[in-house]
């Protein structure tokens, strides 16, 4: 065997990470079976688990080397196809199909957010350089379940999508939990705190704990915050800003 050949072990671990990022696909079909017959509980912890295994399998690529053992299989592809399902298609459809809109605009709103994703995930500086996402990085799937329990009237709700949207395509830099540098070691300490309470707000669906709700809220206002103070201090947007 050629020493530059991957061995037979290496070639089948690196088919095993591709096998695990596949599974998120499997999570993004039940939970769009879920948000068809209204289980929304069933359907967020489908999304939750398409999450985890999203977190993880990028670790084991690298510990595996996917991309030099395979290099015939494109991960890349596969992992944004799975994102775009999980995190922009299935909430878009869970929103069209709940009450959280007014009647007339929960279809058109949730087409909006399918095209406005589609145009951020084919941007080739979607993820930028220095490690941030630019534009509002489709956090779809988050957003819904905040939605869910905030049982906010349904205008309030269509204008917090609306106002999602239109960041998408606002060249401002969110920051990247695990990988902006500034602060990394305690964004990534709240961002486990938050899991944890955003996991115990899934337990208690839909109705959680007024407390966990405020506590969960403290991360996204330092998200927002710590992204807004980076611009600022980086002189605003990315430089190659779209165009369009």
């Amino acid at each position: 065997m050629s020493a530059d050949r991957p061995s037979a072990w290496r070639r089948a671990a690196a088919w095993a990470v591709h096998g695990l990022t596949a599974t998120g696909a499997v999570c993004c079909l039940f939970a769009l079976g879920a948000a068809a017959a209204h289980r929304w509980q069933t359907m967020f912890a489908w999304l939750a688990a398409a999450v985890v295994i999203d977190a993880i399998d990028g670790t084991f690529a690298r510990a595996v080397d996917v991309k030099r053992v395979v290099p015939s299989f494109d991960g890349t592809l596969l992992d944004a196809i799975i994102d775009y399902a999980g995190y922009v298609l299935v909430p878009a459809f869970a929103l069209g199909q709940s009450a959280l809109l007014p009647h007339a605009w929960s279809w058109p709103a949730a087409s909006c957010i399918c095209l406005a994703s589609a145009y951020q995930f084919c941007q080739v500086d979607a993820k930028t350089d220095d490690h941030f996402f630019l534009g509002f990085p489709s956090y779809w799937n988050i957003l819904l379940f905040y939605l869910f329990l905030w049982h906010l009237p349904p205008v309030a709700n269509l204008v917090l999508v609306a106002f999602a949207v239109v960041l998408v395509f606002v060249p401002i830099k969110y920051i990247y939990p695990s990988r902006t540098p500034f602060l990394r070691p305690l964004t990534l300490t709240l961002s486990g705190i938050w899991t944890v309470s955003i996991a115990a707000m899934l337990w208690y669906f839909p109705d959680p704990p007024r407390w966990l709700m405020t506590t969960s809220l403290l991360f996204v206002a330092y998200y927002a915050g710590l992204s807004l103070y980076l611009n600022g201090r980086s002189g605003g947007a990315h430089p190659n800003a779209r165009r369009g």
